[in-house]
């Protein structure tokens, strides 16, 4: 959240534009009567924009204020889904069965909205045929296709051949 609001006797300015606490605007005030109508009110005079000349402030409910302002803020942290990349490893030579589970593994990473880091490493001379790693590459996104989209292509990085899947948005 941003830094707290001046309210009430921290605000220096000597004239303020005022919005009442219904929202209805009362024009340029000196402090000093925005401050007289806000105790009126038994409310507090709040700086809403210290941008405007004058600064705009509006009488209200401090405390009520605050409240608000943080449920903002938990409403928006809960609305953010955090996205985790988790990685299914293979090797150049891996059967067809193996394959066909890791693909069954890899479809509930993307069902539960999940990256997938598809890695392919390369042991000692399988380096010299990285076309293999490519071709299993391929093979396992056939296997899968219909729930993911490729976010990253299949590229060599070192001794590994890595592809990152994403879930298909509907």
């Amino acid at each position: 959240m941003k830094k707290e609001s001046l309210i009430n006797e921290q605000i220096k300015d000597k004239e303020v534009r005022l919005i009442s606490d219904d929202g209805e605007q009362l024009g340029i005030v000196s402090t000093k009567e925005a401050l007289r109508i806000a105790e009126e009110k038994e409310l507090d005079l709040v700086m809403i924009s210290a941008n405007g000349n004058p600064s705009v402030c509006k009488i209200m409910d401090y405390g009520k204020y605050l409240y608000e302002q943080t449920k903002k803020v938990k409403e928006a942290k809960k609305k953010q889904k955090v996205v985790s990349i988790k990685e299914i490893r293979l090797s150049p030579t891996i059967e067809e069965h193996d394959i066909e589970i890791k693909a069954n593994r890899t479809k509930k990473f993307l069902q539960d909205e999940n990256k997938v880091k598809v890695t392919v490493r390369f042991r000692g001379r399988e380096a010299d045929y990285s076309y293999k790693g490519k071709k299993i590459l391929d093979l396992f996104v056939s296997k899968i296709g219909d729930v993911c989209v490729i976010e990253k292509q299949a590229k060599l990085e070192g001794r590994n051949m890595i592809m990152i899947l994403a879930p298909k948005r509907a």
